[in-house]
């Protein structure tokens, strides 16, 4: 009676191996023929072939060191100027340290607090790209997966879509200085070495060292720049010889323009919600997930960094507990990381949806920044 039974699962599970047989041949066939032909060459040739294969294994063996390994990674880092905080702005006087400096020279007759955001704007840069690997500049990252882009692929791009989101701010931020904020002290010229950050931030984020039009220079080496320019202009502001112009409105028109750029990542998240529910198989969730947590560890600081630069106009307008609210909101964002990121349904039980969870993060840090846009605008 139940031998049937037993021939029929038999022939199935047989069918099934016949199969997994030919498909795994299917598979290593192109290796295990490159295999054959490289034993039949001239030693000569077979080192040539043998070195070019170890490099293309160190160099994918380093891509994937770099892709997760975060080096520095630290969502409390402008815990120093938390610490620091005061009601002078930046650009303002501030009284010059007493007795001579250590090279023995007289200190100078006054000094001016430099720039918090200036400051936080090049240590993000230096933490994208000298603390950490710039990954996507780099020639793997730029190959892809045997062609296919790393995006579209479950592995090795979560980094990249971090810092990328970290570079959105950096960008809208030195625009900012230098349109609205910074100028040469006594003149409404615009600062040069802010002029030189902006324009080194808004370089090619996915630049080698050749490009479609001839050699060129790679992403990292120019945003170097922009680290050097921008700590060149606080030094000259620290000398008193440049100015940050930390007028209410300007304040006011910073704050809308982070809004406007956290509230153009969120209809990005809204519309790949729509687009797809697959939950953990959702390859391109986890691009947009850490794009947005780019920004938000990014603006955290920058955020930090504004609370000082325009410590006189947030005491005179009484925005002490509004700004504390929202860097409280803004660092609690911070704590979702999870290993796996999923799309799912929003009202799922099985597959959580955190894109949705993101969205919500984003929309409380763009309404905390409106409500303190309102009262400026009083």
């Amino acid at each position: 009676m139940l031998d049937p039974i037993v021939s029929f699962f038999a022939r199935v599970f047989h069918a099934i191996g016949k199969g997994l047989g030919l498909l795994i041949g299917a598979l290593l066939w192109p290796f295990l023929w490159l295999g054959r032909w490289y034993t039949r060459r001239g030693w000569i040739l077979r080192a040539v072939v043998g070195a070019i294969v170890a490099g293309i294994i160190g160099l994918y063996g380093y891509f994937f060191y770099v892709t997760q390994f975060w080096t520095n990674f630290n969502p409390d880092y402008p815990a120093l100027l938390v610490q620091a905080r005061s009601t002078t702005g930046a650009g303002e006087p501030v009284a010059a340290a007493s007795g001579a400096t250590s090279s023995g020279a007289a200190p100078p007759a006054q000094s001016c607090k430099p720039s918090a955001i200036a400051g936080i704007a090049a240590d993000l840069i230096d933490f994208n790209v000298n603390q950490n690997a710039w990954i996507s500049s780099m020639l793997v990252s730029k190959a892809g997966l045997f062609g296919i882009e790393w995006r579209n692929t479950p592995f090795f791009d979560n980094k990249a879509a971090f810092q990328l989101g970290i570079n959105q701010v950096l960008r809208r931020t030195t625009t900012e200085l230098v349109d609205t904020l910074g100028r040469v002290r006594g003149t409404s010229q615009i600062d040069q070495n802010l002029q030189d950050a902006r324009t080194a931030m808004a370089w090619s984020e996915t630049a080698w060292y050749i490009g479609w039009r001839g050699p060129t220079r790679p992403s990292p080496s120019v945003f170097r720049d922009g680290i050097e320019k921008l700590r060149a202009f606080n030094a000259s502001l620290e000398r008193c010889q440049a100015t940050f112009d930390a007028r209410a409105d300007n304040l006011m028109q910073f704050l809308d323009r982070m809004a406007g750029d956290i509230g153009s990542t969120s209809d990005i998240l809204r519309q790949r919600i729509e687009l797809s529910d697959a939950g953990w198989f959702d390859l391109r969730a986890d691009d947009r997930f850490w794009f947005a947590y780019g920004q938000l560890y990014a603006y955290y600081g920058i955020l930090v960094a504004s609370r000082s630069d325009f410590g006189s106009v947030i005491a005179e307008r009484n925005l002490t507990v509004l700004w504390t609210r929202m860097e409280e909101n803004l660092r609690a964002s911070l704590n979702v990381q999870p290993w796996i990121i999923s799309n799912g349904n929003e009202s799922s039980a099985i597959f959580p949806s955190h894109l949705a969870t993101m969205g919500f993060n984003l929309l409380q840090v763009r309404s905390n920044l409106v409500e303190i846009r309102s009262v400026l605008d009083r």
